[in-house]
């Protein structure tokens, strides 16, 4: 009796075990990628206690450096969901994760939280796609991820753009060309769940919108060519206008062009960042500004050539000097399978007359108006 009551359980057993959990089902769906980030860097000259302040310059120069390592853990929406819904978290460790400071302890670890976000599809209109969490800002010609950007160091319009913010985002593809995207944040980041107030009322928020055009496929050479444009207005604890707490107001404008030649395309764009005075708070006036043109040609399936022109200027010495010129040029050889491998020269100019690089010592004053970079950019993606 017992036997038949055991091989009548047994077949039901096997099969509850044979069912795949909604936990597996979960994380069958979720992919890893990532990359390690890698340079060897040359500040030529002597003394490098003042240096180009561009966005993650800090502490590279004259050496050997580990950037940033990053892991992605994701879950896309599914198309095929009317009310779709994912994940996404980008992990980063190393020095650039303590520059880029999202840390909400404001405690320096070698490891912060780029992205973590919610992601969320309803089915109205065309489709509506909600971020909400911790998200990339929206604004921008480069991004945080080196290894996404056509040179390796930062230019200066995106050293003044803020990086994350924390709050919700939706963007709407009107049709195949036209897309917009607006967004609610605490502030302009890029500190985790930071907040205004006390400096601010508690319902002080910053607001973002953005637009985006794409040129239609019958625009012949130019098919694909893209023209965005984006405002942000909120509370910025650290604004690159005036080097202190601001109500900022930050503008960009921006194109990637595609050309007739095979390879060849070019980029513009313009930041303006700026706080008006305000009394009350003790704020003063200020602004900063960046213009960048950018040129890029894939000579042969594994050699391409990126270049980058910029000149940006500001009402306090944000970059260094109030007024500055940099040309980059970067050679990129696919030798390796899923490997990046750059060599970069950068030239550094104070415009403003300035002598703004080098010095020996701590407290040293600069001694040179130009500062010239050689450096080399290892990267495994996977």
């Amino acid at each position: 009796m017992l036997i038949g009551i055991g091989a009548a359980v047994l077949p039901a057993t096997t099969q509850a075990e044979e069912k795949p959990s909604s936990v597996m089902t979960a994380i069958s769906s979720t992919t890893l990628s990532g990359y390690v980030d890698t340079s060897a860097q040359w500040n030529m000259g002597t003394g490098n206690e003042h240096t180009p302040n561009y966005a993650f310059s800090n502490g590279k120069a004259d050496g050997f450096n580990l950037n940033v390592v990053k892991l992605t853990l994701e879950r896309p929406v599914d198309p095929a969901e009317a009310w779709g819904a994912g994940y996404k978290v980008d992990l980063i460790f190393g020095p650039d994760a303590d520059t880029l400071a999202t840390q909400s302890s404001g405690t320096a670890s070698d490891f912060g939280i780029k992205q973590a976000y919610v992601a969320l599809h309803g089915p109205i209109g065309n489709g509506i796609d909600f971020k909400v969490g911790v998200w990339d800002t929206i604004i921008g010609y480069e991004v945080f991820d080196p290894v996404s950007n056509p040179n390796f160091t930062r230019s200066y319009g995106y050293t003044i753009e803020p990086t994350t913010h924390t709050g919700v985002q939706a963007t709407y593809q009107w049709c195949e060309y036209f897309s917009t995207t607006l967004g609610i944040a605490n502030t302009f980041g890029p500190a985790i769940n930071q907040r205004a107030f006390p400096t601010r009322a508690e319902s002080y928020k910053t607001y973002m919108a953005s637009m985006t055009v794409t040129a239609p496929t019958n625009w012949g050479f130019l098919a694909g060519s893209t023209l965005s444009g984006c405002v942000i207005n909120g509370f910025n604890s650290g604004s690159p206008s005036t080097g202190t707490a601001a109500d900022q107001t930050s503008w960009y404008i921006g194109a990637s062009i595609n050309t007739p030649v095979t390879g060849l395309k070019f980029g513009a764009c313009y930041d303006y960042a700026g706080v008006s005075a305000q009394p009350i708070t003790g704020e003063t006036s200020g602004y900063a500004n960046a213009v960048g043109f950018y040129a890029s040609y894939q000579a042969t399936e594994k050699l391409s050539l990126y270049g980058r022109a910029e000149y940006a200027s500001s009402s306090v010495a944000t970059y260094n000097a109030t007024k500055v010129f940099a040309c980059t040029t970067t050679l990129q050889y696919d030798l390796w399978k899923n490997v990046l491998s750059r060599l970069e020269f950068r030239w550094d100019h104070a415009a403003d007359g300035s002598k703004a690089y080098g010095g020996e010592n701590v407290g040293d004053p600069g001694n040179k108006k130009n500062s010239y970079i050689l450096l080399a950019n290892i990267a495994y993606k996977f």
